[in-house]
């Protein structure tokens, strides 16, 4: 057995943990990020089925973490254009980049290339990984945390950073409460190609069982798809044949870029809303998925998660040490104050989302038509226009 010591362990090492390990690395902080999965920093050669909407902010704080640039060309897939719409309906909203004096909206990049990617600039500025490895119960202290890994070693922290997503192993140790809303739908994914191209615009049709995101990937023919269903029906998908299941698409998708076939495979995943009520435990804190998830239609879960990595790294590259060791007092204004304004942006987003799946749930025509006139109204008036544009471009 092995007895290491650091500033800050960061349990999880997907995006949001890599992140916030950069940042603080690129202070001068010791971090070790230990991630359960083998070999997270191989870029895949094929396209994966998990993708996110990155939008400007949080690629411009990318990009000042040094990620951005190790990001393969060919898989980058900027957006200029969205359109939001209800299935038979003639209600419609439709943003631009240049609306907003963007150059791009946002960018759509597969989870697994951006973790990749991060990977390799954490390693690049002096963060140790560890991968492949999970951990036994901590022991919390008065001043550190102590973490055991499966392989017999021990990393004593100053800090523990839970990124380890929405079914934390850390949030579950503390015995945190957790709010739960079950959607009773799943997100069926796949990439698709169409006959038409996408012009790279990211669209979105609301449809009686749940919202169809078609979202443009950097082939001018393929798209990423996230379809909101009753879990009974995103399985019956899933197994559908090929064809029939390309018509259905189509058909859903009011054959907006021509036909749609699947170049994938199919997956689901339960859709939940969670937030946790504490995230701060001593000297634990929680970020990203482990804290909150929230509906995928806006697309804006890992934008929110980024958000949490930045302002936490803010709070700890701003306190001082003495002989390396931060102040108890100090450290527990930081992350009281992070916690504090993170669950803000939380509850903000889950509100909104919460706003949108009531009001596109449920085919009663008399609510149809309102939001039909609800979305075009939206459409014509510049400054909601406007509202919704920021929202899409801030960092969480």
């Amino acid at each position: 057995m092995a007895l290491q010591r650091t500033q800050v362990l960061i349990v999880g090492g997907g995006m949001v943990g890599l992140a916030l390990a950069i940042s603080l690395a690129k202070a001068g902080r010791r971090v070790v990020v230990v991630e359960r999965n083998e070999h997270p920093e191989t870029m895949p050669e094929q396209p994966t089925l998990r993708v996110s909407a990155i939008n400007s902010g949080a690629q411009q704080w990318l990009t000042e973490l040094g990620a951005w640039e190790r990001l393969p060309q060919e898989r980058i897939a900027p957006y200029q254009g969205m359109s939001v719409w209800e299935h038979d309906s003639f209600g419609k909203i439709e943003f631009t980049a240049a609306q907003a004096d963007l150059v791009s909206l946002g960018t759509i990049l597969e989870n697994q290339v951006l973790v990749a990617a991060l990977w390799q600039q954490a390693k690049n500025v002096g963060v140790e990984l560890v991968s492949g490895v999970g951990i036994a119960k901590p022991e919390y202290h008065e001043n550190d945390v102590s973490v055991e890994l499966d392989n017999g070693n021990v990393i004593l922290a100053q800090l523990l950073v839970a990124a380890d997503g929405a079914r934390s192993q850390l949030r579950e140790h503390v015995g945190t409460p957790v709010i739960h809303r079950d959607y009773e739908q799943q997100g069926l994914v796949a990439t698709v190609e169409s006959s038409e191209p996408h012009e790279g615009i990211a669209r979105q049709v609301f449809l009686a069982g749940g919202p169809l995101a078609l979202l443009p990937m950097a082939n001018p023919h393929q798209c990423s798809i996230v379809w909101s269903l009753p879990s009974t029906e995103a399985q019956e998908l899933c197994g559908m044949p090929e064809e029939a299941f390309s018509q259905q698409l189509t058909v859903a998708s009011n054959n907006c870029i021509g036909l749609l076939k699947p170049v994938s495979e199919r997956m689901s995943f339960p859709l939940v809303m969670q937030y946790a009520q504490e995230w701060v435990h001593g000297r634990q804190v929680l970020v990203g998925d482990a804290a909150h998830t929230i509906h995928p239609l806006a697309g804006q879960g890992a934008n929110l998660g980024f958000g949490d990595a930045f302002h936490l790294a803010n709070k700890l590259n701003a306190l001082g040490t003495l002989n390396g060791q931060w102040d108890n007092h100090e450290l527990s204004r930081a992350l009281r104050g992070y916690e504090r304004a993170r669950k803000a942006a939380a509850v903000r987003h889950i509100a909104t989302m919460e706003g949108f799946h009531q009001l596109f749930t449920g085919t009663n025509p008399v609510l149809k038509a309102a939001r039909s006139v609800g979305l075009s109204l939206v459409n014509q008036t510049n400054p909601v226009k406007d509202f919704f544009l920021r929202q899409a471009n801030e960092l969480g």
